[in-house]
């Protein structure tokens, strides 16, 4: 895929999102559990919103010399990705998206806002390194790996959102859902193996019960 139709892809994965989160249901739902349990649909919202955030200050901020890493080691080394549900870092990442959330949908909202009009330019500004660091972490990504984590986040927690309120799941473009369904089974084989992946997809019956990626 082009970096002219991986961009497209990340901003339709936007568009798709903030209709989402700018629905009554959501509003109407803001301080009621989502279907993350723990997790406000408001405190859900932020969190979904703030992948373009997260995206929007990457990108205005200048590139740094690191080496990035390959994208399916980023989930490798993530803390989050093999913790349970109720460990410090899960928890941790709750917290702080239900007490962000505290505000209201329209500050929430206008802030999303900012983030994601200043995406357009940025995305189309020259970076070198083209890679985006992420300081949570530690490490660097290339933008276009950065981009595919964050359509993912968009994705899953789109399924997520959509499911707290009774409204149908979004329905992603072509050039949203194959990476992104490119990483997840990635990151399924590397925890579950090869076999296991290969069989819940083509042989239900000698599948393992579970191979999620997360």
């Amino acid at each position: 895929m082009s970096r002219a139709d991986h961009v497209a892809a990340f901003l339709a994965a936007v568009d798709l999102t903030w209709e989402l989160a700018t629905t009554p249901q959501v509003r109407d739902a803001w301080a009621q559990e989502s279907s993350c349990a723990g997790m406000t649909v408001g405190g859900l919202t932020h969190h979904l919103l703030n992948q373009a955030g997260h995206t929007a200050k990457g990108l205005a901020a200048e590139p740094r010399p690191d080496q990035p890493i390959p994208l399916l080691a980023h989930y490798e080394s993530a803390a989050w990705v093999r913790a349970d549900p109720d460990d410090e870092v899960n928890v941790g990442i709750r917290d702080g998206d239900n007490e962000q959330a505290l505000v209201g949908p329209d500050a929430v909202l206008a802030a999303a806002r900012e983030g994601i009009d200043a995406l357009p330019d940025l995305l189309t500004r020259p970076r070198d390194p083209d890679t985006i660091y992420i300081p949570w972490q530690g490490w660097a990504l290339t933008t276009d790996d950065f981009l595919t984590t964050r359509m993912m986040e968009m994705v899953v927690h789109g399924d997520d959102l959509a499911s707290s309120v009774g409204l149908d799941t979004p329905t992603y473009p072509e050039g949203v859902i194959a990476p992104v369904l490119g990483l997840l089974t990635g990151v399924a084989v590397r925890r579950h193996g090869q076999a296991a992946v290969v069989r819940a997809l083509s042989r239900p019956q000698r599948a393992p019960a579970v191979v999620s990626a997360f």
